[in-house]
């Protein structure tokens, strides 16, 4: 009999696609804007959250002044956030309590809940 082999558990708030789907559970509208940085680039994804009413985008970095650890960088401009904030947390649960202390609108009030990005001509 043979065993499969064990996969590394994919489920970090570190992988854009769990950052992604854990936000979506708690009604946000996200985008996926870039999901490869260069390898020498401490980014590794960045997204786009509530689009075309608060449009903050969220940067995930590793290593950023720091070994082994989790960097989110958040941007709307300096309209609700700080200019370039960022949270250092292994937890989705901060980041979605910091959206919404923010005032950062869920899908029920985004003209694009449901839609897919489309590029501009």
């Amino acid at each position: 009999m043979t065993t499969a082999p064990t996969r590394k558990v994919r489920n970090r708030i570190s992988t854009s696609g769990y950052f992604i789907k854990r936000l979506r559970d708690a009604k946000y509208v996200v985008w996926r804007l870039v999901n490869v940085y260069a390898d020498h680039d401490p980014r590794r994804w960045t997204v786009l959250i509530d689009p075309g009413v608060s449009s903050v985008i969220v940067t995930c970095y590793e290593n950023k002044s720091f070994n082994g650890e989790i960097m989110f960088e958040i941007n709307d401009g300096g309209s609700k956030f700080p200019k370039n904030s960022s949270i250092k947390t292994d937890s989705i649960e901060v980041v979605v309590n910091t959206l919404v202390e923010a005032g950062i609108g869920t899908a029920e009030k985004n003209p694009y809940a449901g839609k897919k990005p489309t590029p501009r001509e």
